[in-house]
């Protein structure tokens, strides 16, 4: 899949496969809200916003508030990709909200994801 498609996908429609994905593993909506939300600077309410006016991934990154400080030390591999070596930043944005996800459902403490 090419990068401007998915930049183009819409974050409403790739949400709810991060909640689905968590909860299969026992974990909540709540706590992929708040990796979310740490990753982007949204607030809970901006976050639903966003997800109610279906806008792109693109988007959703363009108009995040700010992206947390310590997203450097996101690291390791995510759809075969190390994501420390991303070179399209959009790109490494996505993929950082993949992996955190990936490490909620592999029940990692929140305080590690959030890199605490």
């Amino acid at each position: 899949m090419d990068n401007a498609r998915v930049f183009k996908m819409s974050f409403a429609g790739v949400y709810p496969h991060y909640i689905t994905k968590a909860e299969k593993k026992g974990r909540t909506k709540e706590e992929v809200d708040t990796i979310i939300c740490w990753l982007t600077g949204y607030s809970q309410k901006k976050l639903q916003d966003q997800i109610d006016k279906k806008i792109s991934l693109e988007n959703f990154f363009a108009e995040a508030p700010q992206i947390h400080p310590n997203v450097s030390k996101i690291t390791g591999v995510i759809c075969g990709y190390r994501v420390e070596e991303i070179e399209d930043t959009l790109m490494q944005k996505i993929r950082y909200m993949d992996k955190l996800i990936d490490e909620l459902a592999k029940g990692k403490a929140m305080e590690k994801i959030l890199r605490q």
